[in-house]
């Protein structure tokens, strides 16, 4: 397993790790609205701001196949996404102990917005709910998520 730091060339890639797990998760979670703002979301202008800010990093596994991705800004952790048929093998855990490790040479805690499908791997790392949103979306749908924190 080898995590690096996302080039410019890496936009398809991140782009369909990201929208791939959305598309094949999210609906078993949220409604159709909701599952379109997060596609909207995660789109190419927000990826590649993030890629040219050096804070996208993708993880490969020994075939060098790109299994999932996440986005560290100063102190929070945003677009953590792995593929659907990779998961369960350790590639979130490796990016998760990644994006601590790397906040936490700058910074005493770390925050991340929960989709409800991760909260409770978050919540079994010591993270805790600080905020609570609610965003309407298209066709009367809700986006609801938690601000989560982790003391370090």
């Amino acid at each position: 397993m080898n995590i690096r730091l996302a080039q410019k060339c890496d936009l398809k890639v991140i782009r369909e790790i990201t929208h791939i797990t959305i598309n094949e998760i999210y609906p078993h979670y949220y409604s159709n609205g909701a599952v379109t703002f997060f596609l909207n979301h995660h789109n190419d202008e927000n990826i590649k701001e993030d890629i040219s800010n050096n804070c996208v990093f993708i993880c490969y596994n020994q075939e060098q196949t790109a299994t999932g991705t996440v986005t560290i800004r100063k102190n929070e952790i945003l677009r953590l996404f792995v593929l659907p048929e990779y998961q369960g093998n350790g590639y979130g855990t490796a990016l998760l102990d990644y994006a601590e490790k790397s906040i936490a040479k700058s910074y005493d805690e770390i925050l991340i917005d929960a989709s409800l499908s991760a909260k409770s791997i978050y919540l079994k790392r010591g993270y805790k709910e600080i905020e609570y949103h609610i965003i309407k979306t298209e066709n009367n749908d809700y986006l609801c998520y938690d601000v989560m924190k982790k003391q370090l």
